[in-house]
């Protein structure tokens, strides 16, 4: 059957995945074992890209290049670029094709995490929600388009990286060096999970991340407590005030420098439309910042936590005070937070407060800023009216997830503005045993996408290039 109309290209985009050619294709690449931080994957991840998705693209005309990665520890890049008419907007799409480890031994009887199998509305396999599953369906409605009108009416360019899950080596550096090539207009991707597994959600930016060890080391060796209790210093109870002056009793950050001031009230009157995160299990509404609310808690604010903490022998304690204490934390943090100025803001206080024998190591080399695109935006606007169109529901609008993408890449080395349109939900197991994508929501996804990419692709309706 051929259609050649908006209406038409999204009933394709619903047959196609009706008929199994989708989960078809997604089965090939879940079956591919592309674990980044398993060193003997190296061919996998390769592989991903010459023999999964080349000749993917390459029979939807679009011209490939495989790029090396300017981190030698990092794997190749795959750029596909199909250009039309060089007066036309330029979309850049994002991918990456790694996963976490499948950890085999601790699925469900029966399930495998290299193996597609669906039960239900779950489609279980590593790689379906993060992110395999999420950028086939964007490379699948660009088909749909391509085979309905016969062209994008867009150029197009897709980006693949095989290391995100190992914290995207080298990609800050590909893209300033690559700026040229990667030159568009716009950045769609699709990662992450929705607030509510029913309704679209578009985000335009993350919070980002950054990771520090806090370490108290007094002396070598423990030293017996009946013979030294009250005469030496406790490293965990140094350590454990040093960290009560980082937040107080309910979790509300000390520091002053942490503490952002871009929770404008346009950002907050856009949370105040979106839901309370349902993760499954009780939330603590009297955890966090006092005076904002949990939407604002988790999306607009910077929030602290300790990893984890040792001091001792945990598993076999024994009636000695240990020389040496420790704890892993973190600061998850938004636009507004400079993250060359995280540790030396919390040297100064606790300095201030008297923990000078506290050490402060930093354990990320390679973090990026958090980002996050004005909601108004002309992109984020279209976007939203076209999710609408397509699927009947007006999606949530996120100025940026609680979590963390390389997000910076685009929105600050390329300068573009951001649109990201999840196609998995918060349950989905993502690192985790039993990953698995809900159907009803790829299928969503599919006829969201394939409309979008339709409008694009239809003069007059896009926003006026830059």
């Amino acid at each position: 059957m051929t259609f050649s109309s908006r209406a038409g290209a999204i009933q394709a985009a619903a047959q196609h995945f009706d008929s199994g050619a989708f989960l078809k294709d997604l089965a090939a690449l879940v079956a591919r074992p592309s674990e980044s931080l398993n060193p003997a994957a190296g061919a996998a991840l390769g592989a991903y890209l010459t023999e999964d998705m080349q000749p993917m693209l390459q029979a939807l005309g679009f011209q490939i290049q495989i790029l090396p990665n300017p981190d030698p520890a990092g794997a190749p890049f795959l750029l596909a670029s199909r250009i039309e008419d060089p007066a036309l907007p330029v979309v850049l799409i994002y991918g990456h094709g790694d996963v976490v480890h499948g950890q085999a031994e601790d699925w469900r009887p029966g399930f495998a995490p290299f193996t597609l199998q669906q039960e239900g509305d779950r489609i279980y396999g590593r790689g379906t929600a993060d992110n395999k599953g999420q950028h086939l369906i964007n490379i699948a409605a660009l088909a749909q388009v391509i085979g309905q009108r016969g062209t994008l009416g867009f150029n197009a360019k897709i980006l693949i990286e095989m290391g995100e899950e190992a914290g995207s080596p080298g990609l800050q550096d590909f893209c300033r060096n690559q700026a040229a090539l990667l030159q568009a207009d716009v950045l769609i991707a699709s990662d992450g999970p929705r607030i509510d597994a029913e309704r679209p959600l578009i985000f335009t930016g993350s919070r980002s991340s950054l990771n520090f060890e806090i370490s108290v080391d007094l002396r070598e060796g423990a030293h017996h407590s009946g013979n030294f209790g009250g005469l030496i210093a406790d490293p965990a109870m140094i350590l454990a005030h040093a960290l009560a002056a980082i937040t107080d009793r309910r979790g509300q950050i000390l520091v002053p420098e942490w503490r952002p001031e871009t929770l404008t009230p346009r950002i907050r009157e856009v949370l105040a439309q979106v839901p309370v995160p349902d993760p499954g299990f009780a939330l603590d509404p009297e955890w966090g910042e006092a005076g904002l609310s949990q939407q604002e808690r988790v999306f607009g604010w910077n929030s602290f936590a300790v990893l984890a903490m040792k001091s001792g022998r945990p598993e076999a304690p024994v009636n000695a005070i240990s020389g040496h204490a420790k704890a892993t934390c973190q600061l998850r943090y938004v636009v507004g937070t400079e993250p060359t100025e995280i540790i030396p803001a919390l040297r100064s206080h606790l300095d201030r407060a008297g923990f000078h024998e506290v050490q402060i190591t930093l354990c990320d080399s390679g973090y990026f800023p958090a980002t996050r695109l004005d909601p108004d935006h002309p992109w984020v606007q279209f976007s939203a009216r076209s999710i609408e169109q397509s699927t009947g529901i007006a999606p949530h609008l996120l100025p940026n997830l609680g979590g963390s993408l390389p997000n910076d890449c685009f929105a600050d080395i390329l300068g573009l503005p951001t649109i990201w349109v999840p196609h998995s939900y918060a349950g989905c197991n993502q690192h985790a045993p039993d990953e698995h994508a809900l159907a009803p929501i790829l299928r969503q996804g599919l006829i969201a996408m394939t409309g979008l990419f339709w409008d694009i692709g239809t003069p007059g309706l896009a926003p006026a290039r830059a």
